[in-house]
């Protein structure tokens, strides 16, 4: 019994000694096959690679492509940068006035002179004037573009190149409506310019750069986006305002330089800005490049810009109008009045008629029309859709000249403020300390008019209405057409007795 508990002992060690040693054989199996299968894939995985490498397959396009886009981008203000300082310059101007002495009038007023004793002395004196500026090299010939308000009252112009030559440079003409100017430079050998790209095509919220001198520090470069486009009413309801709205940051003295797209092409002039403090507040705005150019090359061929007209006066359409006059929308230009014996009214245009399209072009609103009238050549015969009693009809109207318009314009400023205008003479604006182009004088007075009850008087300067700079006659015609029967206006004008400045209430017809 003992034996047989021995054997049977003795076989079951044998037998989990047995399954021991299988166990054990089949991990060390397990184990070398693990591994010879990782030895087999990582082979197999090699060729594979290689194979990628050298094929195109869309899942390496990313690792190729990346790289190159982001190298792009994170350098692309620094291309648009060297590609455009060498045509940027830096603009110093001088202005000399001839001031009337303030105390001139009080002189030989015996009440000043007992208990003042002011002290005699010259009628009129000299004074200086500095400003700083930004241009574009347009050409290789050297006509630089600016703004009026940079070079168009100068008595001395300096150029600053970005290579540092320094070059005296004349005015070629400037345009107060627009605010542009070209000057130009002979330097010794031609100057490298700049390229100018479609404004048309600008979209809200592509990026932008600005290149120029704020605050004299030469050759700067900030960046931003376009915030909005067609903006209108910032300076002057007389001038030609079309704007495109930056954030890229401007300042004083960047005024006259270019704001670029990222490929390097002039998109727009920066004119102004609006700030509470003067400084920059992410509010900026540019002069379209296809105005500006279109100004440029007028006043670089003439010397001055010859603008269409059509003999209209207009306003925006409101909701109520809309509804009035059944227009669809508020898109289009509402005509207030016609202008007799104007190109409008010879071409069956009427009071009341909602002007659509002004030649094949869709008519936005009441600048969008004023803009696309003044830039179409005079005496052309151009399409005009408007709607009339709810229908559409298409005239023709030939396109008048706007310096023609001053002998119709005047006889509504006659009826309504009692004067006739005239421009002011350099004569004169030499004696009063006035820019050119600032102001008009008073040709005509009736006693009884508006302007004759306040103590206007022949040879009298008007400067502004309601802050709005008068720089010519039509400036005076097109604000007085905006008036409303027996407003209230301020006018700033110029004693032609003592050359002092003054505000006078006045009350229109």
């Amino acid at each position: 019994m003992q034996k047989k508990l021995s054997n049977h002992g003795y076989l079951v060690f044998h037998s989990r000694l047995n399954v021991l040693l299988l166990v054990t054989a089949f991990i060390f199996l397990a184990i070398g096959l693990f591994t010879a299968c990782s030895r087999k894939d990582e082979q197999a995985a090699k060729p594979k690679k290689i194979e990628s490498a050298v094929s195109s397959q869309p899942a390496v396009a990313p690792v190729t492509t990346q790289p190159q886009t982001q190298t792009d981008w994170n350098t692309a203000i620094e291309r648009v940068a060297k590609k455009a300082i060498p045509t940027v310059v830096h603009i110093e101007v001088t202005e000399y006035q001839e001031v009337v002495n303030p105390i001139f009038p009080f002189e030989n007023n015996p009440f000043f002179q007992q208990f003042f004793g002011i002290p005699r002395g010259p009628r009129k004196f000299k004074r200086e004037l500095k400003g700083l500026g930004s241009g574009i090299i347009m050409d290789a010939q050297g006509h630089i573009l600016t703004n009026n308000h940079v070079a168009g009252g100068a008595s001395k112009i300096d150029v600053l190149l970005a290579n540092g030559k320094h070059y005296p440079a004349k005015l070629v003409g400037a345009d107060p409506k627009t605010d542009l100017a070209v000057i130009k430079i002979s330097a010794d050998k031609p100057q490298p310019f700049a390229t100018f790209g479609d404004s048309d095509k600008v979209k809200v919220g592509q990026w932008v750069v600005a290149i120029g001198q704020p605050l004299g520090l030469s050759q700067t470069v900030t960046q931003g986006i376009i915030s909005a486009k067609h903006r209108t009413g910032i300076m002057n309801p007389s001038s030609y305002e079309d704007f495109l709205q930056t954030d890229a940051a401007i300042n004083p003295g960047n005024s006259g330089g270019p704001l670029l797209d990222l490929q390097g092409e002039i998109i727009g002039i920066n004119s102004a800005i609006m700030s509470q403090s003067g400084g920059f507040e992410g509010i900026g705005f540019a002069i379209p490049s296809n105005m500006a150019l279109q100004v440029a090359r007028q006043l670089i061929a003439h010397g001055k810009v010859e603008r269409g007209w059509l003999g209209v006066s207009i306003q925006n359409l409101t909701p109520a109008l809309v509804k009035s006059f059944g227009a669809k929308d508020l898109n289009g230009a509402l005509i207030a009045d016609v202008v007799k014996g104007g190109p409008a009214d010879k071409a069956g245009l009427k009071r009341g008629d909602i002007i659509l399209a002004f030649g094949g072009k869709k008519t936005k609103d009441a600048d969008t029309l004023r803009n696309e009238v003044a830039v179409t050549p005079i005496g052309q015969d151009t399409k005009v859709t408007v709607l009339r009693n709810g229908k559409q009809v298409e005239l023709k109207v030939k396109i008048g000249n706007l310096e023609d318009a001053t002998k119709f314009f005047s006889a509504s400023v006659k009826d309504r403020l009692g004067v006739t205008a005239r421009p002011v003479t350099k004569k004169e604006a030499e004696k009063y300390g006035l820019r050119p182009q600032q102001g008009v004088a008073v040709a005509w007075v009736d006693p009884e008019g508006p302007l004759g009850r306040a103590g206007f008087e022949v040879g009298d300067i008007i400067l502004q209405i309601n802050r709005h700079a008068i720089t010519s006659v039509q400036d005076l015609d097109t604000l007085t057409s905006t008036l409303g029967p027996r407003q209230g206006i301020m006018i700033l004008a110029v004693d032609h007795r003592t050359g002092n400045k003054a505000s006078v209430q006045v009350v229109v017809r």
